[in-house]
C-alpha cells in the first residue's frame, strides 16, 4: 500500500511499475528456461513477451478509454495519461500479436500458448500486487478481519476498511500458474494447457468482480470484465471438449484409412488370383 517507494533525484519509482516490471522480467525468464527444458525456441519466448507486451499496453489502455469512453469525451487527456488499465484488453492484444508472430515466424502458436501460460499467471500475480500498493482495484467496504485501510495518498478510499481484492487476486493468479504447470506435463492435446488457463482465469475472475467496489464499467447487471469473462470460458470449455473429441475423430478417420487400404489389398489379391 505504498504508491511511491523512493526518488532518485527527479527519477521516482512506483510501487505499480515496479511491480509490473517485476512480473514482466519473471515471466520472460520462466518462459526461456521452460522453452531450453521442452526444446523450444528461446528466441521466439523473447519476441513474444516483447510484442505481447506492447500490445497489450496498447490494448489494455484502449479499452479502458471505451469503458470510460464518456469520461475520455470530456477530458481526454486525463484518461490517457492515467494509470487505469483493463487486463482483458491486454491480454486480447497480447495474444492477437502473439498469433500474428507465430504465423509469420511458421511457429505453433498452441504449442507456445501451452509453454507459456503459467509464466502469464506469474506476470498477473505480481502486477496484481502493484494493484494493491497503488490502491487501484479495491474492494467493498467490510468490518471482516481481512480488511485493509489504505493510506489518503492511495486511489483507493481511505479511512475505511476494505477487502483486498488485489491480493485475493494475487493469490488466484498464483495459484493458477501452479495449476498450469502441473497440467503442462500431463496434456493430452496441443492447446489444452492455454484453453485451461482460459477456463481458470475466466472463472476466478467472474466472480471476484463481485468483491470489488472500483469504478470499472457496467454492461447491465454485470461489470465489463465479468461480461467479457462469460465470453472467456465459453470459448475455453468449447476448445477444450472440441480437443478431448480429436482422438475420437484421428481414430474413426485411422480406422476408416485401414479399412480401405485393407480392401484394396484384397482387391489386388484377388486380381492376382485370376
Amino acid at each position: 500500500m505504498k504508491v511511491d517507494l523512493f526518488s532518485i533525484g527527479p527519477f521516482t519509482v512506483h510501487g505499480y511499475g515496479l511491480m509490473i516490471g517485476i512480473g514482466v522480467l519473471c515471466c520472460i525468464f520462466m518462459g526461456m528456461r521452460r522453452a531450453g527444458k521442452y526444446k523450444m525456441r528461446e528466441e521466439a519466448v523473447i519476441d513474444i513477451a516483447l510484442f505481447g507486451l506492447l500490445a497489450g499496453f496498447i490494448g489494455a489502455k484502449l479499452l479502458y478509454i471505451l469503458v470510460e469512453f464518456e469520461t475520455f469525451l470530456k477530458d481526454p487527456i486525463s484518461v490517457i495519461g492515467s494509470e487505469g488499465f483493463v487486463v482483458y484488453g491486454g491480454i486480447s492484444a497480447g495474444v492477437a500479436a502473439a498469433i500474428i508472430y507465430c504465423r509469420v515466424k511458421k511457429d505453433v502458436f498452441l504449442e507456445y500458448f501451452d509453454l507459456l501460460s503459467p509464466c502469464i499467471a506469474l506476470a498477473q500475480g505480481f502486477g496484481r500486487i502493484g494493484c494493491f500498493m497503488a490502491g487501484c482495484c479495491y474492494g467493498r467496504e467490510t468490518d471482516s478481519f481481512l480488511g485493509v485501510v489504505f493510506p489518503p495518498d492511495s486511489l483507493a478510499p481511505s479511512g475505511v476498511k476494505l477487502l483486498p481484492t488485489q491480493l485475493f487476486s494475487s493469490a488466484g493468479d498464483f495459484a493458477i500458474m501452479g495449476i498450469l504447470l502441473w497440467h503442462y506435463r500431463r496434456r493430452r492435446h496441443v492447446g489444452d494447457t492455454g484453453f485451461l488457463y482460459m477456463l481458470l482465469y475466466g472463472v476466478g475472475r467472474f466472480f471476484l468482480e463481485m468483491l470489488r467496489n472500483d469504478e470499472r464499467g457496467n454492461v447491465g447487471s454485470m461489470s465489463t470484465s465479468q461480461f467479457i469473462s462469460l465470453f472467456i470460458v465459453t470459448a475455453a470449455l468449447f476448445l477444450l471438449l472440441r480437443n478431448k473429441r480429436m482422438p475420437e475423430i484421428a481414430a474413426a478417420a485411422e480406422k476408416t484409412a485401414g479399412q480401405t487400404k485393407e480392401c484394396g489389398e484384397r482387391g489386388a489379391d484377388d486380381g492376382a488370383d485370376v
